[in-house]
């Protein structure tokens, strides 16, 4: 009986835990109210806590359009739950890399991690940006008109930025 049980709560918790990872992390939908992106967040944790309901019950956590349109009827939602990786933010910027050697040092991009150093965007105004930094809903205009940077260039060129004092430039010039 002990065995059962177990294997009962152990399927609940697996069912609960890929169900929080399809829905976790920021995404871009198009609004359906205005057809322009947006930045949303789906609640993950309350899609997990009903395993074994038919489908999901996806419900938003956060909006770029929030507090404005907070009362909408989150019909955003049926493109996550039709294709909840494609519009995963994550994935869309780890799309843009494939193929794509450093702006600075032209290093080609390999494979991304989950955690750890990632990668950065060379912006049109020439500043780099972590992925953190760029909304969500300006993701795709930031990426049109952006370069792509690796981890040691964006700190390099944050370093230089932030603490010049700290920076030595040891390229010599000629004559």
């Amino acid at each position: 009986m002990g065995i059962v049980v177990a294997l009962l709560a152990a399927m609940i918790i697996s069912r609960a835990v890929r169900l929080w990872w399809t829905y976790r992390g920021d995404r871009v939908i198009t609004c359906p109210e205005n057809h322009r992106p947006a930045g949303v967040r789906v609640d993950a944790s309350h899609v997990a806590a009903q395993p074994f309901a038919k489908s999901a019950h996806l419900q938003l956590s956060s909006c770029s359009r929030w507090p404005e349109r907070a009362g909408c009827g989150q019909e955003c939602l049926s493109q996550v739950a039709a294709a909840p990786e494609d519009c995963l933010v994550r994935n869309i910027l780890v799309h843009w890399y494939v193929g794509k050697r450093c702006a600075s040092c032209g290093q080609p991009f390999g494979e991304i991690p989950l955690t750890g150093a990632k990668p950065a965007v060379l912006c049109a105004d020439k500043i780099t940006v972590e992925w953190s930094e760029i909304p969500a809903d300006r993701l795709a205009e930031t990426l049109a008109s952006a370069q792509p940077i690796c981890f040691a260039c964006h700190m390099g060129s944050t370093l230089v930025r932030t603490h010049p004092e700290l920076a030595v430039d040891r390229h010599r010039r000629a004559g």
